[in-house]
Parts: structure tokens; C-alpha cells; sequence
């Protein structure tokens, strides 16, 4: 292992295939000693997942946090969202519905 700070945010989070869970590298694994910072790879090959004892071969790769949903070859596509994170899109959404919401109410003002 390197002795370089890693930035947690570019670690990849990985989820269990048998009860959902999500080993995120910032935060670590309490239950099996595994201190922050850890990326995925670097745990060692007895470690289970800490709610349904599933092997470190039952998980899946989700990418970093954060990080824009879909297919990588796809996020060239469309008008620019489809580089948005999720948090993102739902900002742009709901927002959208919001100020669509003030100008029909605003119709109502008009003599």
C-alpha cells in the first residue's frame, strides 16, 4: 500500500449482492476493524460483509460517490445532464417544477 493520502471521494463503493450493503471507503467497517480511508481492494480476502456475512466476491462495483448515473460511454450525450449527479438532477427537476408552479400561479394575477 502507498503511503499517500487517498481522497475517499474518488474510491469506489462497492454493494453486497446478497442483503444491499454498501461498503463506502470513507467511512470504513467498524464491525471488522477496517479504519476509513480503505479502498475496496485492499481489504483483506477473509473479509465478509458485516450484515449477512456474504464473501468479498458477492460485491458489485458502484463507482465513486457522487459520481454520474448511467453507462460512462453515455455521459458525452444529450444537453449536458447526462453529467449530472443525482443530487444534481434532482435539483434541476424539482426546480424546474417550481418555477413552473410560480408562473401558472402567477396567471392568476393578470386582469
Amino acid at each position: 500500500m502507498s503511503t499517500e493520502a487517498l481522497d475517499p471521494k474518488t474510491l469506489d463503493r462497492y454493494e453486497c449482492a446478497a442483503c444491499g450493503y454498501v461498503y463506502e471507503p470513507a467511512k470504513g467497517d467498524n464491525t471488522g476493524n477496517i479504519s476509513a480511508g480503505t479502498a475496496f481492494e485492499d481489504l483483506p480476502e477473509a473479509w465478509k460483509c458485516p450484515v449477512c456475512g456474504a464473501r468479498k466476491t458477492r460485491f458489485s462495483n458502484l463507482g465513486p460517490l457522487g459520481n454520474p448515473s448511467g453507462f460512462k460511454e453515455n455521459l458525452g450525450y444529450g444537453l449536458g445532464v447526462n453529467t449530472l449527479t443525482p443530487g444534481q438532477k434532482n435539483i434541476l427537476i424539482f426546480g424546474a417544477l417550481a418555477l413552473g408552479f410560480l408562473f401558472f400561479i402567477s396567471l392568476y394575477g393578470l386582469n
